[in-house]
């Protein structure tokens, strides 16, 4: 049994370390392994690294830290030399890798071409501090504090910034005083519906019982969305401190983590995190002398979005198949075998760890009079900086898109944004300046979900969108309620009619029927939620809708049955590109003489469009309807 004075001893131990790690004289190189660095490819751009230091007789730390969130600068390189400031290198590649080596490390040439900035004390001209950057210095990171800026299968790294700290005052000042700075905080549910963390903790700390779980949602099941799977790459101890200190409010024993199996990488991590602290008291029987016992187990989930309800996440560690049951009963009174049990987003519970650790007067700095504290978020789609970002609840879109996110790519216009994955709704740029909060997002037909955030430009068809969206949903329905199982697909099918070019008048006022019935009538959230991005594309982009129905006409030229690509020859220079880069070779025409598309070979690829050289902007994308 490890006790506190055990703990403390170790914790002042990890600080010395971390110190002298900083101060022993040798250079310090991070390389960031998450999901989005290995697939850029940061693995070899590590090996490149070990190489070229080795080669050089370069003593140094090398070690692998998690995802910053500037995902669209990947792999990330970051160098410390004695007595400078961090400097973070973009797009590394392995070709460059030994050049960062010989020109900064041994020639003191900091490359600032190759940087996205610094940080730590001190500056280096010709390269920007990174946090003042106009991605960064919007930002709060408090969930993400340490994600990329330590070794995330170090328990010794966490516990020198702060970690575990939580736990102990925890223990100090008991589960019902835990409870109220839970509640000060004003922290509201990350995962979805914004339900007060500490409302749901009272329900189940009050139901009577010889047994209480906890279970961890970590089935982040939305496409581009990654915040979960961030946070547990990145800071794998931040979500098991918050899970023993929302174990010992409960009075729960035993606690799951319901992970996707499709992250490999999240799971090895959190595997490893258990394991260090199992073997430094931090889980198992009477934690730290404190008389309270914690269990954590893994249960791994096969992807089924549906699986992300807590009644259908229940069903599914209980061995069954994983489908919504009506509620009440509420999982907080009897949910995992009977038992009260309580279900908390991974953000959630990284958030009840800094809570702990720094006071809810701290945690509510930031946020609104209804939504406090930070989120974290995922802006994909067409936005120059795709990432994972934090910022503080009340931003409005406008300043996450633009002034975080660089606005639409290619000098494109802005169209929309959608938050909230599959079940949330799209914004229109009239409405940018909606606050980034639950309340503000529900006003405008949407929801915060659990902070996906798809940004739109003028080539996306909102009705196309929709029909991605609602694909999803009707795939991803249990099939255990009549008005999703058959209301999503009757929706989906009226969408790809008029994506096809054969919708019918009455199609637009009977997709806003069945939405409302689907939402009123559905067993669960995916139901409730699914034809949100029908409606709300039907409410802000109506005119859409009209064009592909009545005119036979995709205004974006994004759907290939109401689309025709035509080269126009007063414009076309001859230089081939189009026919050289047509794949079912439909695209005739001589060097420098005119070329033709055949209409019934065409595929609707928009290849020719994209290589056209942009002075000769021959060709040009019209509705068939317009050629005859």
């Amino acid at each position: 049994m490890v006790q506190l004075t055990d703990f403390q001893d170790l914790q002042r131990q990890a600080m010395a370390d971390w110190e002298s790690l900083h101060q022993d004289g040798r250079p310090i190189i991070m390389v960031g392994t998450a999901t989005c660095g290995r697939s850029a490819g940061s693995l070899e751009v590590l090996d490149a690294l070990r190489a070229a230091t080795e080669k050089q007789e370069i003593d140094c730390h090398i070690f692998e830290v998690g995802c910053t969130g500037a995902c669209y600068a990947e792999p990330l390189v970051y160098i410390i030399k004695p007595d400078q400031p961090a400097i973070v290198y973009g797009d590394v590649t392995p070709q460059l890798a030994p050049r960062l080596i010989q020109s900064y490390l041994i020639k003191d040439n900091p490359l600032p071409r190759y940087s996205i900035g610094t940080f730590g004390n001190g500056r280096i001209e010709g390269i920007p501090d990174l946090f003042s950057t106009p991605v960064f210095e919007p930002q709060a990171r408090r969930a993400l504090n340490r994600c990329g800026f330590i070794d995330p299968t170090s328990l010794e790294h966490y516990l020198a910034n702060d970690g575990y700290t939580g736990v102990t005052k925890a223990f100090a000042i008991g589960p019902e005083q835990v409870i109220e700075e839970v509640k000060n905080a004003g922290l509201r549910g990350r995962g979805g519906a914004g339900f007060p963390t500490w409302r749901k903790w009272r329900f189940c700390r009050d139901a009577p019982s010889d047994q209480k779980y906890l279970i961890c949602n970590a089935d982040e099941g939305d496409p581009g969305a990654f915040m979960n799977r961030s946070l547990l790459e990145g800071d794998p101890h931040a979500v098991l401190e918050g899970m023993i200190i929302a174990g010992y409010a409960l009075g729960a024993s035993i606690g799951y983590i319901y992970c996707r199996a499709e992250y490999p990488l999240a799971l090895e991590r959190l595997r490893g995190a258990i394991k260090q602290a199992k073997e430094h008291g931090l889980l198992g029987d009477n934690i730290l002398d404190s008389g309270f016992d914690f269990h954590i187990k893994i249960k791994e989930g096969a992807g089924a979005f549906v699986c992300g309800e807590e009644t259908a996440l229940i069903a599914s560690i209980e061995g069954k198949r994983g489908m919504p049951t009506p509620r009440p009963p509420f999982p907080a009174v009897s949910g995992l075998w009977g038992k009260p049990t309580i279900i908390n987003n991974v953000e959630s519970l990284a958030d009840v760890g800094l809570i702990l650790q720094n006071g809810s007067d701290w945690f509510a700095e930031y946020g609104t009079e209804k939504s406090k504290g930070t989120k974290t978020i995922a802006l994909v789609g067409k936005v120059k900086n795709t990432g994972l970002v934090e910022v503080p609840l009340g931003i409005t879109l406008r300043e996450l898109v633009f002034d975080i996110g660089g606005g639409a790519p290619d000098g494109k216009a802005f169209k929309a944004v959608q938050t909230g994955g599959p079940s949330g709704g799209c914004i229109p740029e009239s409405l940018l300046d909606t606050p980034v909060d639950y309340d503000s997002l529900n006003a405008a037909g949407t929801i915060m979900g659990s902070g996906g955030v798809v940004v739109m430009d003028e080539r996306t068809c909102m009705v196309d969108f929709a029909r991605y969206f609602l694909d999803f949903a009707e795939k991803e329905s249990c099939g255990k309620c009549v008005p999703c199982r058959l209301g999503t697909k009757q929706l989906l099918g009226i969408l790809e009619d008029i994506c096809a070019g054969n919708g019918r008048p009455g199609d637009i006022e009977m997709l806003e029927e069945l939405g409302r019935g689907i939402k009123a009538g559905s067993l669960c959230g995916l139901g409730q939620t699914a034809p949100n991005p029908v409606l709300t594309t039907i409410r802000y982009f109506r005119d859409e809708y009209e064009a592909h129905i009545h005119e036979k006409r995709c205004p974006a030229g994004a759907c290939k049955s109401l689309i025709s690509y035509y080269i126009n020859n007063d414009l076309c220079v001859g230089c081939t590109l189009c026919a050289q880069n047509c794949s079912t070779s439909a695209i005739t025409g001589e060097f420098k003489g005119p070329h033709y598309i055949d209409q019934d070979i065409c595929t609707q690829c928009g290849v020719c469009y994209t290589v056209c050289p942009k002075k000769a902007n021959a060709v040009e994308i019209i509705s068939p309807s317009l050629r005859l």
